[in-house]
């Protein structure tokens, strides 16, 4: 019988589920017999539920980033476990607003499940506690820090993006042994080297100037027009690439502003090839998500920190600072001084990319797949119990070929 992989990620932003395809694309490179479901969990939940979870969540970015970072910190507390009333109630909660999700759980008998959000995974846990569910499942982290919210035990393995992340789950009870640093799995496209040349002609770049790289997102959010205005300050001579995501607005608005007569733009919408346009760049501006920093040090681009979400953005960007990969701008008006300064000091910029190239895992999916595959155990229970006394009935069961994050329950 095929072994039985549930990839699990949520569209909370774009990251998490780009970490999932990442692994989905690696394990059908390293183990192409597999059955592999991959799942956004917010496309088996309730309307109410993904409107309170995940669009709020995008909300509180747009609009009230400072309130948010506070209560990141606040649930950020070292205890040394998560039993309490108030995380029993949630998780009740959440398998209410999730009840697809759970016949999903107990349709078939899986063989490993692979977490690249929290919630999910404090699911699994608690049907694992339960004795409803065997499987080993392993989490997935997509910042270069942990969160105490990334702690959902029993856990077979946590993969996290630094040392740093790895020892700071053992003040919520992880085991050291528990705790792999990988980096953040990315598109296995980073994995294979491309010429700098191939890729500027690839993307009709001249590369006779700088090449910047401004990125907004999936969601192409932020200050997106101010950032841009200020690029365009920059007194050498730039190409200046725009990727503005799916904000088609954006787009609009910027490909109608003026442009300096010095530079060269290209406003562009969502793309399917930012590896290309990340090793064509000298310089790439940017928030610093997980997702999109992990793909800048594996193509070893310098970065440009702008507008970091509170407080795992404001993290990431500590890390890349601390490791000479970054410079960031705390006020948008600096940044034409700024850029222009690492421009003009060809050491510097040389430096930014050799430090960024030093910190990239391009491999970083194929090595999280290696080490969630040796998991796997031929002694393991494949049976789950169903509500019917039926393990694994074929209503419930997927086509293995197919992504999940279009299945639904059937009836």
């Amino acid at each position: 019988m095929a072994t039985s992989i549930l990839i699990l990620s949520a569209s909370v932003g774009t990251g998490h589920l780009r970490a999932a395809e990442a692994i989905e694309l690696a394990l059908r490179q390293t183990r192409p017999e597999a059955q592999v479901c991959n799942v956004d969990i917010f496309s088996l939940a309730t309307r109410t539920f993904r409107r309170c979870y995940a669009q709020m969540y995008l909300d509180l970015i747009a609009w009230a980033p400072q309130l948010l970072g506070s209560i990141y910190n606040l649930i950020d507390r070292p205890k040394k476990s998560k039993s309490d009333h108030w995380y029993r109630l949630r998780v009740a909660l959440e398998k209410l607003g999730v009840r697809p999700f759970l016949h999903l759980l107990r349709s078939q008998p899986w063989d490993l499940v692979i977490n690249t959000f929290f919630l999910p995974a404090e699911i699994v846990a608690s049907l694992k506690r339960q004795g409803e569910l065997h499987a080993p499942q392993v989490m997935v982290t997509t910042d270069f820090e942990t969160h105490r919210n990334w702690v959902a035990q029993p856990c077979e393995q946590y993969f996290t993006a630094t040392e740093e992340a790895a020892a700071y789950l053992s003040c919520f009870g992880v085991p050291r042994t528990a705790a792999a640093v990988t980096g953040i799995p990315i598109h296995p496209v980073f994995s294979t080297a491309k010429p700098r040349g191939a890729c500027l002609a690839q993307q009709g770049l001249h590369g006779d100037r700088p090449v910047l790289l401004l990125l907004a997102g999936g969601h192409g959010i932020g200050p997106l027009e101010d950032v841009y205005r200020a690029v365009l300050e920059v007194d050498i001579p730039l190409e200046i690439v725009v990727v503005c995501g799916r904000n088609q607005a954006a787009r609009e608005r910027l490909a109608a502003l003026p442009p300096q007569a010095r530079h060269r733009t290209h406003i562009l919408g969502f793309t399917d090839q930012i590896d290309e346009l990340l090793r064509a760049a000298d310089l790439v501006v940017t928030k610093p998500g997980g997702l999109t920093t992990a793909e800048t040090l594996a193509c070893g681009t310098g970065m440009v920190i702008v507008n970091p979400v509170p407080v795992q953005e404001e993290r990431n960007s500590d890390y890349l600072l601390e490791n000479g990969a970054a410079i960031k701008i705390n006020h948008i008006p600096t940044l034409p001084q700024k850029v222009t300064a690492v421009l003009r000091d060809p050491d510097r910029l040389a430096q930014l990319r050799a430090n960024a190239r030093r910190l990239g895992r391009p491999r970083a999916a194929f090595d999280i797949v290696e080490r969630s595959l040796a998991l796997l155990t031929p002694s393991r229970p494949r049976s789950i119990p169903m509500p019917n006394g039926h393990a694994g009935e074929e209503r419930g069961r997927l086509d293995p070929h197919v992504s999940g994050r279009g299945w639904s329950w059937p009836g």
